[in-house]
């Protein structure tokens, strides 16, 4: 593959991929409900794990650079095993999300629609509540994105780097001047973890934070693409800090305008009608517009690292030949992302059976928080473990790389088993209904347990040389610097 990128292209894609202007018109709304008015003081906490763990992948990055990430970091220094479920989960968990986010996007433009007067087709109403409507609109946008990724890194990064820069000003403009117009007193007890109201509130609101904040990643998975591996780490701690300052921002200017009650009952249009409480039409079509944007953009950002994980694992031989093949003239895994595309393509087509696009993104964002602490916890591991000598050669050094993941991992393993055992107990039967705790489970379940058999196929079937014992030689070596 071409190295074709640089620090601004990854900052773009760790941006993209993390979506805080989605992340924000969506998921504010859902933590409201879990934990009343204390977005500031979530987003703040939730950041330091997540933190911590992005210092687990920056190092990893500096010593090897791969395709698959965490897939290969965790499978070269824990067990292939673990390795090969933290890129199964990585990807499936990828691949949902894609599934889901295709309704979104769908949503925000029938919204946008609505918003120009466009409510009807003929005998057709336009319903931004309706899934089948919304997502078969989001397919028509992922399907695009894919054929833009497969075009290359560079014309994707090109095309994202103008509507982040949209994105970011409809934000700021609209929660500057929420901060000063909002009649909602403020508070610093919005700033207080302290004041959470219960164990349950935080461990189901910092799944959901670390969810909002799930992205940054993305950028090691082009570790191999960029001019200097480096560039891949810069990107990703440029773009994590930027969705903190952002998620601090826009929960601060959420909570002086909207009321509790307002802000929860809004939920997945949460964004839009904190545009609408501020501004009159045209302008109160901006944060829609940027939401729309948002949601097109993560799911081209989510395409990319997800084909490039699929790539290494064909490398690997833990899966088909087919994921390696690469374009012949861009030189990118087309044939893994038009794949990936399509697999996600059915998936939602699948998720119709949930009625609603509120419901739609409950079940997706509960299920995938938890998986995505898992993986986190387990590459943060894997670091530890790989650099534990800097604790005698360079304690300082080792506080950051070592000490820090681990305790990451600690709290992300901790926040999500709470949820798990919090979830198992909230019904008493199963439903296939998103606010059911043994639905969210399942869907959890589903996704980490179908890769056992994935794996073992892989080893005694393909029999991958990625299952074999590797020795400290097989380790790349420490950077000297």
């Amino acid at each position: 593959m071409e190295r074709s990128l640089g620090v601004g292209g990854a900052v773009v894609l760790a941006a993209s991929s993390t979506a805080a202007t989605s992340s924000i018109g969506i998921g504010l709304g859902l933590l409201a409900g879990v934990v009343g008015l204390h977005l500031p003081a979530l987003m703040l906490l939730a950041f330091l794990p997540v933190l911590a763990i992005a210092g687990a992948y920056g190092r990893l990055n500096r010593v090897d650079p791969d395709a698959g990430s965490s897939y290969r970091w965790v499978g070269r220094t824990l067990n292939p095993w673990l390795g090969f479920l933290t890129g199964w989960v990585n990807v499936v968990g990828t691949v949902v999300f894609m599934a889901y986010t295709t309704a979104v996007t769908g949503s925000a433009v029938l919204q946008l629609l609505g918003e120009a007067g466009l409510v009807r087709i003929g005998r057709l109403a336009l319903d931004p509540d309706s899934t089948l409507q919304s997502t078969l609109i989001g397919l028509a946008v992922l399907i695009t994105a894919a054929l833009v990724a497969v075009r290359g890194l560079d014309l994707a990064a090109r095309l994202q780097r103008y509507l982040l820069v949209f994105e970011y000003a409809v934000l700021l403009g609209f929660c500057g001047y929420g901060l000063v117009a909002g009649d909602q007193p403020f508070s610093a007890e919005w700033f207080d973890p302290f004041a959470l109201p219960s164990a349950q509130a935080l461990a189901q609101g910092m799944v959901l934070a670390v969810f909002c904040y799930w992205g940054f990643e993305s950028v090691f998975s082009v570790g191999e693409e960029v001019h200097d591996a480096r560039d891949a780490s810069r990107g990703g701690f440029i773009a994590l800090t930027a969705m903190m300052l952002l998620f601090l921002l826009a929960g601060t200017a959420f909570q002086r305008v909207l009321p509790l009650g307002e802000l929860a009952d809004n939920g997945a249009h949460g964004l839009t009608y904190f545009g609408a409480k501020l501004a009159r039409q045209p302008f109160a079509a901006l944060p829609l517009i940027a939401l729309t944007f948002s949601a097109a953009a993560s799911l081209q950002a989510a395409v990319v690292p997800t084909a490039r994980g699929m790539y290494a694992m064909g490398r690997d031989g833990t899966v088909g030949r087919v994921w390696t093949r690469l374009h012949p003239r861009h030189r990118t895994p087309a044939a893994g992302t038009l794949l990936i595309t399509a697999i996600a393509v059915v998936l939602a087509v699948l998720s119709l059976v949930i009625p609603t696009v509120g419901a739609l993104i409950s079940a997706a964002v509960n299920a995938i928080g938890i998986v995505v602490a898992l993986y986190y916890a387990l590459t943060a591991v894997a670091a530890a473990v790989r650099f534990r000598p800097l604790l005698r050669t360079a304690p300082a050094e080792a506080l950051r790389v070592v000490v820090a993941p681990l305790l990451g991992a600690l709290v992300l393993l901790a926040v999500g088993g709470y949820l798990v055992w919090d979830f198992s107990r909230s019904a008493d039967h199963f439903e296939l209904s998103a606010d059911n705790g043994w639905f969210e489970l399942s869907a959890v379940a589903f996704v980490i347990v179908s890769g056992l058999p994935a794996a073992a196929w892989a080893r005694w079937h393909r029999r991958a040389p990625y299952f074999l014992p590797r020795t400290d030689e097989d380790l790349p070596a420490r950077p000297t610097d």
